[in-house]
């Protein structure tokens, strides 16, 4: 990674910090991206270079994930291995989410503070919009079908980690990709062609 890699990722990390310092300080609404630059030391136009709402930097795995997922190729033609493929690809950056962002404080924050929930909806809905466009733009599937596949991954992601957030509230020692392979696996059960 070079110098100027390694500045950007110190920098997205530096933010997200910032931000949630700030939100479990004084609640999402009362928190700008003025003082999030000011916690920072950086103008807000150079947090805005970062992250376009403080929303995104409180969450940037959500625009990792739907990058990921509307960026991967299915080497399946039937909805059922597209849907594996994409939970597949779900799982890994889950995995990355754990490892590399405040994943706890920001599932914490989602029991705590009711309007992260509206937050973590607006980007649930956005993922399953690109989702399910970039289904029918492939020609994978019919509309119909890319909107519940975009739906099912969406809620897939959704369940374990708010399974998690609730554990950590709880005090509950949980794993999160654990809970993540769980929740496919009782999706499985569910629809058992899945």
């Amino acid at each position: 990674m070079g110098i100027r890699e390694e500045h950007r990722v110190r920098m997205l990390r530096d933010i997200q910090r910032a931000a949630l310092d700030l939100v479990e300080e004084q609640g999402l609404e009362s928190t700008t991206m003025g003082e999030i630059a000011a916690r920072v030391g950086v103008s807000e136009r150079t947090v805005f270079r970062y992250y376009a709402s403080k929303d995104q930097a409180l969450m940037p795995g959500q625009q990792g994930l739907i990058d990921a997922l509307v960026g991967s190729e299915s080497a399946h033609h039937t909805p059922s291995g597209i849907l594996e493929d994409l939970l597949a690809v779900c799982r890994e950056q889950f995995s990355h989410e754990v490892e590399q962002r405040d994943f706890r404080r920001i599932s914490r924050l989602m029991i705590q503070e009711p309007e992260m929930l509206r937050v973590v909806t607006r980007q649930e809905r956005s993922l399953v919009e690109a989702l399910s466009s970039a289904l029918v733009h492939r020609g994978a599937l019919e509309s119909l079908q890319s909107l519940l596949l975009a739906e099912v991954v969406t809620a897939s992601w959704r369940v374990a980690w708010r399974s998690f957030a609730q554990d950590e509230y709880d005090g509950v020692d949980s794993d999160p990709l654990t809970l993540f392979d769980q929740t496919v696996r009782e999706l499985r059960q569910l629809f058992p062609s899945t």
